[in-house]
C-alpha cells in the first residue's frame, strides 16, 4: 500500500471528511471537487446516492423537488478488492495515487494511535454479527468496519479477517447508544 493512500484513509477517519467533503455537503458540492464521473441512484423521491467507486455520498431530502442535504458518506473499502486500478475514481488517484487491493484494520489502527486519534469498539448490528466488527472515532465520528471472521455466505471474497470493509461518516453518538440498546435486547 503507498502511504499516500495510507494518508487518506488515516485523514478521512480522524477528520470525518473526504478531500474535505463533509457528509452534510450537497450534491453540487461534492461534484466540484469529485468530479462528474459518478454513478446515480435515486430512492424514490427522498433518497440518492451518487457513486464515485470507492467513495460513496448519501443525499436526503423531506419532499420532493425540496433540495438535497448531505446525509452521509462511505469508502467502499471492500471494492479494491476486484483490484481494478481505476476503482478509486481519477480525483482520488491523482491526489493519493494507488490504493492497494487490501487495508489492514490494525495497521490502520496503529497509524491512528501514534497521532493520538483513539478508535473505540461499538456494538455491531445483529445481522453483521459475528462476521463484522466496527470501531469508532468518537471526534470525528467516522466509524470503521472489517471482517472479523469469514465466511462464504457473509463477507465479501478476496478479504481476510482483519479487512477493512468500510469506513463511514457521520456515527452518531445517538446511533451507537441505539447499537448498544440493540444488542443488549438480542442478550439471553
Amino acid at each position: 500500500m503507498t502511504p499516500y493512500s495510507l494518508a487518506f484513509y488515516v485523514h478521512t477517519v480522524t477528520t470525518g471528511t473526504v478531500l474535505g467533503l463533509r457528509p452534510a455537503d450537497s450534491p453540487d458540492r461534492v461534484a466540484a471537487v469529485m468530479g462528474t464521473d459518478f454513478a446515480e441512484n435515486a430512492f424514490g423521491k427522498r433518497a440518492l446516492v451518487r457513486d464515485y467507486g470507492l467513495a460513496e455520498f448519501h443525499f436526503h431530502r423531506d419532499r420532493g423537488g425540496a433540495p438535497w442535504s448531505g446525509h452521509h458518506f462511505s469508502l467502499q473499502v471492500h471494492r479494491l478488492a476486484r483490484r481494478d486500478r481505476a476503482l478509486p475514481g481519477e480525483v482520488l488517484r491523482a491526489r493519493y495515487g494507488r490504493f492497494a487491493p487490501r487495508l489492514r484494520f490494525e495497521k490502520l489502527q496503529r497509524l491512528l494511535d501514534r497521532r493520538g486519534v483513539p478508535l473505540v469498539e461499538i456494538p455491531e448490528y445483529p445481522a453483521n454479527g459475528p462476521y463484522y466488527r466496527t470501531f469508532w472515532q468518537p471526534g470525528s465520528q467516522a466509524a470503521v468496519s472489517f471482517i472479523a471472521v469469514r465466511d462464504s455466505g457473509g463477507t465479501p471474497g478476496g478479504l481476510h479477517v482483519g479487512d477493512v470493509y468500510r469506513i463511514q461518516a457521520p456515527v452518531t453518538a445517538s446511533e451507537v447508544e441505539m447499537r448498544g440498546a440493540r444488542a443488549r435486547e438480542r442478550r439471553p
